[in-house]
């Protein structure tokens, strides 16, 4: 009988998997360009609601035993589901090469003397190796390293709060911020939802193998949700504290050096580790001959390239993108799993739902380009998907 994974081990997985300075940067966004008194509100609801779409996503894999794209084959159809697949394998290699460059960039800032692509090659082979490893080979030592990155990112948290507090230009720094005040409520909340939305398409990849769908799924959209929120705040800490909005510069006012390095080489990796790793399995979904370790090893190597390249220099619209295709694309899932199961797929059906998708991203797309949108782009696009996709459910039922 296969072995499922317990409760710690998924709490742990998805705890690391928030980890990364990719959460720390979009908390530096916020806190450089939003009033202290009124970011917290929407940053938390933003947290809270990708949270709970997180769940839903997931336990769906959780219940039928199938990974993240095989999972909606049933809602739009082999082919629709083969087109997600591609795109969140292109999505995935992207997103692995935009943390590996954020990674090598701060340990730059770092003073270390090793040049940029080295340090994106030597990060893509330590994530490489991971994968190939795999994730139940390497339990014990998973539960080793996020131990020691919760003791050292907590010792940073609190080095920056007491350099905030007692640096004249922290105060300045803050001070500029809530002048310039440029993000407002939905804005804020668009950037709080937009990473926990770009896992939506990978949870399942991890509760398929859960021993206890419910339990598992919630904690580990819990563990994300919680060190999502305390990297975002670290990252408003930096803006507030005079280190020009850099990541390396705070670790050096905190007085961190080695342990600074550890910090960002490991957030690098367990983040990235999973994103290649679900990169193999969307692999499997579109060809199933294909071995999912070796194909997320290949994603791994592949990123240095891409890091090196200089992808980072659209990270935020990359960011966007993702949520534009995913956000809806699960909406309509969340409807299709909940609302319309043990109806007989039909071509008709498979292309309702993607038609369902394709206005909620069209409406993503028209809103995104607005300065400010009420509920912000991906709630919204969220919220059209949905209303067509059970629009389908009512007529059913008439």
């Amino acid at each position: 009988m296969e072995k499922r994974t317990g409760l710690f081990s998924n709490g742990i997985i998805w705890f690391g998997v928030a980890i990364s300075v990719s959460e720390i940067e979009a908390g530096i966004e916020i806190g450089a360009a939003a009033a202290r008194s009124s970011l917290w509100l929407p940053l938390v609801l933003g947290h809270v609601l990708g949270g709970i779409l997180l769940f839903f996503v997931g336990l769906i894999g959780a219940r039928v035993r199938k990974n993240a794209m095989e999972t909606t084959s049933s809602t739009f159809g082999k082919y629709g589901s083969k087109f997600f697949a591609a795109l969140n394998v292109f999505q995935l290699l992207a997103w692995v090469a935009v943390l590996n460059a954020q990674g090598a960039s701060a340990l730059a800032g770092l003073k270390l003397p090793i040049s940029f692509p080295l340090t994106c090659v030597i990060l893509a082979v330590l994530i490489a190796i991971w994968v190939f490893v795999g994730i139940k080979r390497s339990a014990n030592v998973t539960t080793v390293v996020m131990a020691a990155l919760a003791a050292l990112l907590a010792v940073l948290t609190v080095k920056l709060f007491v350099v905030g507090s007692s640096d004249a230009s922290g105060a300045l720094a803050a001070g500029a911020a809530t002048s310039a005040a440029s993000l407002g409520f939905w804005n804020i909340f668009e950037i709080s939802i937009a990473m926990p939305i770009s896992w939506l398409p990978v949870i399942s990849d991890y509760t398929k193998d859960v021993e206890k769908p419910v339990k598992a799924t919630a904690v580990s959209a819990a563990a994300y949700t919680f060190a999502s929120l305390w990297m975002y705040v670290i990252g408003i800490q930096i803006s507030g504290i005079g280190a020009d909005n850099n990541i390396a510069q705070a670790i050096l006012l905190a007085g961190l050096g080695i342990p600074g390095i550890i910090i960002v080489v490991l957030s690098t990796v367990t983040t990235n580790f999973l994103a290649a790793n679900s990169a193999g399995e969307s692999s499997k979904a579109i060809w199933d001959k294909i071995n999912p370790k070796v194909a997320g090893v290949v994603v791994s190597l592949l990123s240095a390239a891409l890091a090196i390249s200089g992808i980072m220099e659209h990270y935020i619209s990359f960011l966007y993108l993702i949520a534009s295709v995913f956000a809806p694309m699960a909406a309509v899932l969340l409807v299709s799993f909940y609302f319309e199961r043990g109806s007989e797929p039909k071509k008709s059906f498979w292309l309702w739902n993607l038609f369902s998708w394709l206005a909620g991203f069209i409406v993503y797309q028209m809103a995104a380009h607005q300065e400010s949108v009420f509920l912000g782009p991906t709630l919204l696009a969220v919220v059209v998907s949905v209303a067509f996709a059970y629009g389908r459910v009512l007529v059913k039922k008439a």
